[in-house]
């Protein structure tokens, strides 16, 4: 049996069309198989004894010498050559484009190496072939990249007038398009404005008229009583109609860009003090407004606009608690930041008014029986802006409104 299986593998080693090469643990060739010889086109023992260099070109001796022995210090079967050109050396000099796997294996003490060997100068030409195909390709791409773009040119010669009357096209269906955006909000806005102001200055008015009417009725000395009161109508309407005014003034300015901001340094635990005195006229009976106030007292804003937000923001939560309702005002001033918590427990915003409450002639489903303008919140959210800070609202009907005012130090911007 063991007879059967030499000669099998001699048989597999003599026919073999793979080149097989056996070196010593001294790099010297012990046995070539004829594919091999026929490779290398040398004769039969021509090369047993002699170093394996022999069959690698010149320009590779040292490098090879040094990774043979590395590789006898730690044999491992691997594919040489990996992802890079492999040469031997034919017996006239010539290169031969070659892949090789190693083996390895020890006998009697001794190393020997097993390389196999596989001819590809077909295959090499064949990629040779492939890439001057490629770059053959590659050169009538450019050339036609090239007429390509001649075409391209002398195209957009002739259409250079009509891409620039589509672009003047284009330009015009935006403006056009924008303008008529802007004339559809501008539409919507004058049809809250009609609206808001039907109701709100019929009310006032009628007020007027009809308390200016019974006054000139009440001739008699003691009928003085009757006309104050109608006198103090007539006060509390032109009052609102001025509050009205001002909105719009207010709303006028903004839009027109024509709100400057100039900051000045104040006491601000006496300015919030000093709003609070400024709405103390219009306070409901039993209504309490309570300011606590923690943190430093210097702080720089522009003043004015600061307390056109505070004024409103009191008047809404006097105007929207019932009476007896208590108001507080909680400020803290930290880190250069203040801000200022205005608390009430009156008819609250629903969630799908809260969304709103910032656009302009927007007001609550449950606040069209109290006097307003819808402005209010709209400006105070616009001043804030100016001055670099924002506002927070938690609401819930019936159990009153929040809103938290937090504004930053603006002393850098005092000129």
């Amino acid at each position: 049996m063991m007879q059967a299986d030499a000669t099998h593998l001699t048989s597999l080693f003599e026919h073999a069309t793979e080149g097989i090469i056996l070196t010593n643990g001294e790099g010297k060739i012990v046995l070539m198989n004829p594919a091999s010889l026929r490779m290398f086109e040398y004769e039969a023992n021509e090369l047993i004894g002699q170093p394996i260099e022999v069959l690698i070109p010149h320009r590779f001796h040292h490098r090879h010498s040094t990774q043979r022995e590395n590789f006898y210090l730690q044999p491992q079967n691997r594919v040489m050559g990996k992802g890079r050109d492999l040469y031997g050396r034919k017996k006239d000099g010539s290169d031969l484009p070659v892949e090789v796997s190693l083996g390895f294996y020890h006998r009697d003490g001794e190393l020997y190496v097993i390389a196999f060997v596989v001819d590809i100068t077909d295959r090499k030409m064949i990629e040779e072939n492939i890439l001057r195909q490629q770059k053959e390709l590659e050169k009538m791409a450019e050339d036609m990249r090239r007429l390509n773009a001649e075409l391209e040119n002398k195209v957009e010669e002739r259409t250079m007038i009509l891409k620039e009357a589509l672009h003047e096209l284009e330009k015009s269906q935006q403006e056009l398009s924008e303008a008529l955006s802007q004339e559809k909000e501008l539409s919507e806005i004058k049809s809250r404005f009609v609206s808001m102001a039907s109701h709100e200055f019929r009310t006032p008015l009628s007020t007027v008229l009809s308390s200016a009417a019974l006054i000139s009725k009440y001739t008699k000395t003691e009928d003085q009583e009757k006309r104050d009161k109608h006198i103090k109508r007539i006060k509390d309407s032109v009052n609102h109609l001025n509050e009205i005014l001002e909105d719009f003034l207010s709303l006028g300015k903004l839009e027109e860009g024509k709100v400057l901001t100039k900051a000045e340094k104040f006491d601000v635990k006496e300015f919030l003090e000093e709003s609070v005195d400024e709405v103390s006229g219009i306070i409901k009976t039993g209504q309490k407004i309570e300011v606590r106030f923690e943190g430093d007292t210097e702080f720089a804003t522009d003043k004015k606009l600061f307390r056109n937000i505070m004024i409103n923001l009191l008047s809404n939560a006097i105007k929207f608690s019932p009476e007896g309702s208590p108001i507080s005002v909680d400020a803290r001033l930290a880190d250069r930041r203040l801000q200022v918590a205005i608390k009430d427990e009156g008819i609250g915003i629903s969630e799908e008014d809260q969304q709103h409450m910032f656009t302009t002639f927007y007001r609550g489903k449950n606040a069209f029986n109290i006097q307003g303008t819808g402005l209010g919140l709209h400006i105070v959210k616009r001043y804030i802006d100016l001055l670099h800070g924002n506002i927070r609202m938690q609401s819930q009907l019936g159990k009153g409104s929040t809103f938290t005012v937090e504004l930053p130090d603006l002393s850098g911007h005092i000129n």
